[in-house]
């Protein structure tokens, strides 16, 4: 749905992600799924889920700004490795975030 880059803040001089609305799904369902992504997302107050920086819109693009953690990404693990051990899920799902 949405495509994720790294960026850097000039503001706050620091590096952040910035997760985007693919333009040709905007173009065929319009912005109100990923504007209600937004919303939930920046409601959300739990040590595992990311906080939401900012958020807008620009020359049709709806995107929003979250904090960048250095590291392998879950959907990479995966790829690699299959399916993982009951003992690591539990791992990933309850570790507190350390960055």
């Amino acid at each position: 749905m949405a495509t994720v880059y790294l960026a850097h803040d000039v503001k706050h001089s620091r590096q952040v992600a910035v997760k985007v609305l693919r333009p040709e799904l905007s173009a065929a369902l319009g912005h109100d799924r990923f504007l209600r992504e937004i919303t939930t997302t920046a409601n959300l107050r739990h040590p595992n889920i990311l906080p939401l920086f900012d958020s807008g819109k620009v020359d049709g693009h709806v995107f929003y700004f979250m904090p960048f953690i250095e590291g392998e990404s879950l959907r990479d693990r995966l790829t690699r490795e299959g399916a993982l051990p009951i003992p690591d899920v539990l791992i990933i799902a309850t570790k507190w975030p350390t960055h």
